[in-house]
């Protein structure tokens, strides 16, 4: 892999006139480190592995280059008939599939309407986007599970594909969409652009990626230590934590809250002890419908809805514009994700607070989240919270061997652990 070099404005990146003018009517002043090393790549048709934090431009570092390749195209040979696609993401979420479609319809402004983009993903009618598909599309931004779908309708074919994307790659790359990817390359033409983003990309999926792509240029440009995001840790007692947060809350006054926890029975749990506790919330989960999801989600980013609480649905590659917090109520699983949930955060040059409460049962997985992440936050306690040195985990012993009737061990402390850890999204 080589290592790229990068123009410092947009004017130097080769973007045609439409482009320029739609980014300057736009406000953006100058391109983002990932947006002036993977553009002029992207441009010149090489495969691209790019990892960058969260916030720093990454859907504008493919689609601009994306939007102007197939629109010069289309000016200079026949377009495609039928149900074609030429430029494919792929996403792991509904909500990101939305938010980038709309990206780049933004971005297509002044291209004469000679680009389409569909958005499909699923959650509501299929019939819907069928129709949508009629003629083809010529940017397809899709969840895989709804494109299969799709494809199996004869609604879309992908053999024509000349670029492909992975946005959020390694979530798209892990185990949850491994037999779905599968299925969809082997349906796309072997020569094509491969283009991968992400804000993490853990040791195993590097590994995928050679057998994916071509000579791929690689840009790594993540840092754990993003100087516009505060990350903060509060120990906290066993049993203890909503407590703590309401007062948080209530003291601080933000006047938007992100609460990540782990199982969507924990969200509606915590969304009702704070309601106890004079703090109102909404949810934001996979069991709710996707009208739903898309009115919660248009609430909270509108200041309506002060505080949310979330699965880690929200913590890809959802865009919140400054947003002032994020909660780690619960530890997220992987130290990867815990970057993810932060980067909703501190987006693009804007102070933010990343905040994780941490009781005695979390504080090994938080130092294993340190460790992998190369980070070493100070422990901190609020006044009035202070936790009790005295406390120490408690762990149920198995019965003795050959002991006979096996006795019931005694619950845990926090006897929800197990619950949040299990109800998966």
């Amino acid at each position: 892999m080589t290592t790229a070099t990068a123009p410092t404005n947009f004017t130097e990146l080769g973007l045609i006139s439409p482009l320029l003018t739609r980014l300057t009517e736009m406000e953006y002043q100058q391109p983002t480190p990932i947006q002036a090393q993977a553009i002029p790549s992207v441009l010149a048709g090489r495969d691209l592995i790019a990892g960058a934090n969260t916030g720093s431009g990454k859907t504008a570092a493919f689609a601009l280059p994306m939007l102007q390749n197939l629109y010069t195209e289309n000016q200079t040979s026949t377009k495609s008939k039928g149900n074609f696609v030429s430029g494919l993401i792929l996403v792991p979420t509904r909500e990101l599939a939305m938010q980038v479609a709309d990206s780049i319809k933004s971005y297509a402004a002044h291209l004469n309407g000679d680009i389409k983009t569909v958005a499909v993903f699923g959650g509501v009618s299929v019939n819907t986007q069928m129709l949508a598909l009629r003629g083809g599309t010529d940017i397809l931004v899709a969840t895989p599970g709804r494109l299969l779908d799709l494809i199996s309708s004869n609604a879309i074919k992908l053999d024509m594909v000349k670029t492909l994307v992975l946005d959020e790659a390694d979530r798209m790359l892990s185990l949850g969409f491994t037999e779905e990817l599968s299925a969809l390359m082997a349906l796309m033409p072997k020569q094509k652009q491969i283009l991968l983003f992400s804000a993490t990309f853990p040791e195993q999926v590097k590994a995928l990626t050679e057998e994916l792509l071509n000579d791929p240029l690689e840009i790594q440009l993540q840092s754990a230590d993003a100087s516009t995001l505060v990350q903060r840790v509060f120990n906290v007692n066993q049993g203890e934590k909503t407590a703590l947060l309401a007062h948080l809350i209530k003291k601080h006054e933000w006047r938007q809250v992100l609460i990540f926890v782990n199982s969507k029975h924990s969200c509606n749990h915590l969304a009702e002890k704070l309601a106890k506790r004079g703090v109102t919330s909404q949810v934001f989960h996979g069991d709710k419908g996707q009208s739903a999801r898309i009115r919660t989600l248009e609430g909270f980013k509108a200041g309506q809805i002060h505080v949310l609480i979330a699965t880690d649905i929200a913590a890809r590659g959802i865009d919140i514009d400054k947003l002032p917090v994020v909660i780690n109520f619960d530890l997220p699983r992987s130290p990867s994700d815990y970057m993810h949930r932060i980067g909703r955060s501190g987006r693009a040059g804007e102070v933010g607070l990343a905040l994780s409460l941490i009781d005695h049962v979390d504080a090994h997985h938080f130092s294993i989240i340190e460790k992998k992440n190369k980070i070493r936050l100070e422990r901190e306690e609020e006044a009035g919270f202070e936790v009790d040195e005295t406390v120490e985990a408690y762990v149920p012993m198995a019965p003795p061997e050959g002991s006979g009737k096996k006795k019931r061990n005694k619950a845990p402390v926090n006897a929800d652990i197990w619950l949040r850890n299990s109800d998966s999204e």
